[in-house]
């Protein structure tokens, strides 16, 4: 049979029925390079994702599905299968949207070109990417009677290219809230489907803030879906909800749930069979066309998320706003109700000094850390120490007046970044990282000072008011001009995350000293004018033009903010500075750090005592 005659009869052959889970189990396999559990795909290992997996199938009427999903329970692997289904089973153009191009990149890479390479049925379709078919390259890739394209919620280009059948969206929640002033980025990929009959929308993510956010927000839209479990003791169909999990800290192998009807307890060996028996259930008759799921970390099959790890977690992090938060949207798939920013004030702040002088490093600081921020007529400098668990305390916050266009200004600086800060333990120690803002009217002088003081510590740095920014990210080279002459790539520009490093020590700020390892220290003589500064800013709710609401942090009037300034750029500084040691352990770091300092004060005392005997030498010789 020639190839001709294949490929007609082929054709021919009735197309068989399947179900998006159907196909899977049937034709997918686990590659070893993106799954811990390699060879076929099973359903049955997580029997919640079946329903909505199966809301995605050609035959259902189900235009969009919701998936308002914990981390580790399944929901990338949901997209994944619907992705392979689309190509095999109900070819059609498709979008694929993560919130940047870079981690779009990286699903193709680490999850969508090994699933290709280990599902014959679709390597059957799909050219090798080193082939010279120009039609598989790691952002697109062609099949017959269709294609899908892998883009950013960053990218205004790739959102509104080519109509297509299918949109697929993972993390809505990380997506930008307005993609080059055309509008929300979810809105925008899902109008490409707007031509196509029997069209089908995935949106999956881990909720972030009350209010704010968008799984949330489509949820409630939908019919609000919760999976129900029978208990292993009396047979009472339940959610797993937080509020029953029942543990000790000092024993958390004992880790069991409490049955809502009999009030029994269980452990996790029973989750097997009770996750096979669950049901969904709709708790909302929502807009028609919308099926939502919800589903927490509890339900997690056995060897991925055990109970014992999240109550570790949930200890862990009770003590921590921000580590609190990410247990909050990431295990138990709830959005975090955002407001501190109400309780803190110049007044209660100031009942929080403490006993240690300014310009001293109280017991506790493992390294400090700075923040400059250029003024047109002072430069602003806050220095602060870091200890375990990111505790913090403030050094001193002062001015150096003066015009920073010249060079004084800049050469005063140069004493307080290399200044040796007393510690309560005898010894000294110099600021590690000092991070300047080059944003303003002096981006020049920023640039130069740094690139000549690179040995010191010194970065440029350039604040990012952008949602979900990293504390500090991967420097960029930029342009300087020295006295007239332009020096390409001449300095190195770190992007800080301003608004993320906001919002964590704002929550830490409104933690009591009881209940948080990070808790932040001020000392005895800080003013009622610094604590204004520092809540100088508060979350205000925003609608962009798409009428997407989305939160940003607005300066109260008539207030100065150039200490909270200060005070982010050395956060930043501290997140450079740890994540340069690259020790990922904490308690390991925290270790680290300690003994480091306790090597430091060793060789300061034997130097010391070095001198002392020179000294005491040289008296003795004289006196003869």
């Amino acid at each position: 049979m020639n190839a001709w005659e294949k490929a007609f009869n082929e054709g021919l052959r009735p197309t068989e029925r399947l179900t998006v889970s159907e196909w899977s189990n049937k034709y997918r396999r686990l590659s070893v390079k993106s799954s811990s559990e390699s060879g076929k795909f099973r359903t049955s290992r997580t029997p919640y994702i079946e329903e909505p997996m199966d809301c995605l199938s050609a035959h259902d009427d189900t235009e969009r599905v919701v998936m308002m999903f914990a981390s580790q329970t399944g929901k990338t692997e949901s997209l994944n299968c619907a992705l392979g289904y689309f190509i095999d089973h109900a070819p059609a153009p498709a979008l694929i949207v993560n919130s940047t191009i870079e981690m779009s990149k990286r699903l193709s890479k680490q999850r969508l070109d090994p699933m290709i390479e280990e599902t014959p049925v679709l390597k059957a379709k799909i050219a090798p990417p080193r082939s010279r078919d120009s039609s598989n390259t790691m952002m697109a890739k062609d099949f017959p009677n269709g294609f899908f394209i892998l883009t950013g919620s960053n990218s205004a280009t790739g959102l509104r290219s080519t109509p297509c059948k299918y949109v697929l969206m993972d993390e809505v929640d990380s997506f930008v809230t307005d993609v080059d002033g055309e509008g929300d980025p979810v809105e925008l990929a899902v109008k490409r489907a707007t031509t196509f009959p029997k069209r089908k929308i995935l949106l999956t993510s881990t909720p972030t803030l009350k209010d704010f956010s968008r799984i949330e927000a489509e949820y409630l839209k939908s019919d609000q879906r919760i999976y129900k479990i029978p208990c292993p003791i009396c047979g009472e169909y339940q959610q797993l909800e937080w509020k029953q999990l029942r543990f000790d800290k000092d024993n958390l192998k004992e880790t069991k749930y409490q049955c809502i009807a009999c009030n029994g307890l269980f452990d996790e060996r029973h989750k097997t069979k009770m996750l096979r028996q669950g049901k969904w259930e709709a708790q909302s008759e929502g807009d028609g066309i919308t099926k939502g799921y919800r589903l927490n970390g509890l339900y997690s099959p056995l060897g991925w998320l055990s109970w014992e790890q999240m109550a570790r977690e949930f200890l862990s992090a009770k003590k921590d706003v921000p580590l609190l938060k990410t247990f909050v949207n990431t295990r138990l798939s709830e959005t975090w109700d955002d407001s501190f920013e109400s309780a803190l004030n110049a007044e209660g702040l100031l009942k929080r000094c403490e006993e240690y002088n300014e310009g001293s490093c109280p017991d506790g600081v493992l390294f400090i850390t700075q923040g400059v921020d250029c003024q047109k007529d002072r430069l602003e400098i806050s220095t602060w120490g870091w200890g375990a668990n990111e505790e913090s305390w403030l050094i001193e916050h002062f001015a150096i007046n003066g015009d920073p266009y010249q060079s004084q200004v800049w050469k005063e600086l140069d004493f307080f970044i290399n200044r040796d800060y007393e510690h309560v333990n005898g010894q000294t120690i110099k600021p590690v990282i000092t991070a300047i803002d080059s944003g303003g009217m002096h981006t020049s002088e920023v640039y130069q000072y740094a690139r000549e003081r690179q040995a010191s510590g010194v970065i440029a740095i350039k604040g990012q008011s952008i949602r979900n920014k990293p504390a500090i990210g991967k420097p960029s080279l930029v342009d300087i001009n020295i006295k007239g002459r332009s020096l390409k790539k001449g300095s190195l520009l770190y992007p800080v995350g301003v608004d993320t490093i906001k919002y964590t020590l704002m929550g830490r700020l409104n933690s009591n000293k009881e209940d948080s390892d990070a808790y932040i220290h001020f000392h005895a003589t800080t003013g009622e004018e610094y604590f204004k500064q520092i809540t100088s800013e508060k979350l205000q709710q925003k609608t962009n033009r798409s009428g997407f609401q989305h939160s940003v942090w607005v300066k109260k009037p008539y207030v100065r903010n150039e200490a909270l300034d200060c005070w982010v750029y050395s956060y930043a500084a501290m997140v450079l500075y740890i994540s340069k040691l690259k020790i990922y352990n904490r308690e390991k770091l925290w270790k680290y750090l300690k003994q480091k300092l306790i090597n430091k004060g060793n060789v300061q005392q034997r130097n010391n005592a070095t001198m002392l005997d020179n000294r005491n030498n040289q008296n003795y010789v004289n006196s003869w």
